[in-house]
């Protein structure tokens, strides 16, 4: 299916908007209402695209979700799609985040609220999860993807080497891969010649 543009400003701002009221624990929990919502649903983007925003997004500064809201913007609505998408999606979490500030010491000694925000890691864990399997899924699988996948699992679960390394190596080692891969293609097609 092919993407299609957004119909205005108010419709990108209300769909991030969404995205970022229902979502708890952070960046990587919007992931999967980001895929549901702009692929699925909206089909702004394609699946091979969305998993290079968010490639570029985790590499870059600044929070994954915002900077997946901006790209996906820009995409549909240029500079203004792209404030658009970017206020929609942080709004919803400065308002909560005031109103907690004002209520925090009594939040904070609240074992209720405590036992609720353990449960909410428990689910934001299995949303993250979910979608990195459906992102895996439509993957382009070779030998280096699942090197990779495997190498930086293992980095990450024994805390071997910081987050950003694992993200510049493995963009260092795809790139390295596409370079002599095109390469071989062109000396391949002067061997033919």
């Amino acid at each position: 299916m092919e993407a299609r543009s957004a119909n205005s400003l108010p419709e990108i701002f209300l769909t991030f908007f969404k995205i970022g009221l229902f979502t708890f624990g952070g960046g990587y929990a919007m992931i999967p209402l980001i895929q549901r919502e702009t692929i699925e649903k909206r089909h702004w983007i394609e699946s091979d695209e969305f998993l290079d925003i968010l490639a570029i997004a985790e590499s870059t500064p600044g929070p994954i979700a915002i900077n997946c809201a901006t790209y996906i913007g820009q995409k549909q609505k240029g500079f203004l799609g792209s404030v658009a998408a970017t206020l929609g999606v942080v709004l919803p979490s400065f308002v909560i985040i005031v109103l907690i500030s004002a209520f925090l010491l009594s939040f904070k000694e609240n074992r209720l609220i405590a036992y609720a925000f353990q449960g909410v890691r428990i689910g934001v864990s299995i949303l993250i999860l979910n979608a990195g399997l459906k992102l895996f899924r439509k993957l382009k699988r070779n030998w280096l993807a699942y090197l990779l996948i495997a190498t930086g699992f293992l980095l990450m679960f024994f805390r071997l080497l910081p987050t950003m390394y694992v993200i510049l190596i493995g963009g260092v080692i795809g790139l390295v891969h596409a370079i002599v891969r095109s390469e071989e293609r062109r000396v391949g097609e002067e061997c033919r010649c």
